[in-house]
């Protein structure tokens, strides 16, 4: 298979509009325009009956202590976790494109609800639930696109993963906030074939540089 975007260029920098948050000189971050990117595949596998996105970020950080902490940056030799910025399934066999800005144009705060996609798939949850739980203002379950926001203390540029898979199946059978592992699990041993493309985003000014 085939990945491409009209969005973005492979291990280049994201536009701010495809991004949650964006550097902002006094107060280090400000939300950005959280538009999903265009994607396109092509030389699907013969027999495949449904597609899975998935797009991660696998430079998180596993420890949160230092993380938007003024006086402090979160050092390059911390050990990383997977955050996933966009979980869907059961996205139709003949599908072979996805917008830029369909399934999300900007930030709704507490999150967008669980259910169908435009393209007649079916939207999981990310893990900007698990990031705002607690939070007054944004806490809520987040489903489908949110975009890159990675910390602004970061001493890392992160690299993210889109991935498309071309599964043997016309349904995983999850519903409601299903994450990224579980269509991971669920996946296993459906597999046809898959493709990725990476990009790449930092919010520290001084991470880019280095």
């Amino acid at each position: 298979m085939l990945l491409r975007s009209d969005s973005f260029k492979p291990y280049d920098y994201f536009d701010a509009r495809l991004a949650f948050g964006k550097h902002d000189p006094e107060s280090h971050f400000a939300f950005a325009g959280n538009k999903n990117p265009h994607l396109a595949w092509s030389d699907v596998p013969e027999g495949t009956k449904s597609f899975a996105l998935l797009c991660w970020d696998p430079d998180v950080p596993s420890v949160g202590d230092d993380v938007n902490q003024e006086g402090k940056t979160v050092p390059l030799d911390l050990p990383r976790v997977d955050f996933f910025h966009w979980v869907v399934c059961d996205l139709p066999a003949d599908l072979r494109e996805i917008a830029e800005g369909s399934h999300s144009d900007g930030i709704t705060s507490k999150g967008k609800p669980a259910g169908a996609t435009v393209d007649g798939g079916v939207h999981g949850s990310n893990n900007y639930t698990q990031w705002f739980a607690g939070n007054p203002d944004m806490g809520g379950t987040y489903c489908g696109y949110d975009g890159m926001a990675p910390p602004w203390n970061d001493e890392r540029v992160h690299g993210y993963r889109f991935a498309v898979y071309a599964l043997d199946v016309e349904t995983l059978g999850l519903s409601g906030a299903f994450t990224g592992p579980d269509v991971r699990s669920a996946m296993e041993g459906h597999v046809l074939g898959s493709a990725l493309l990476i990009g790449l985003y930092a919010i520290n000014p001084d991470a880019r540089q280095k």
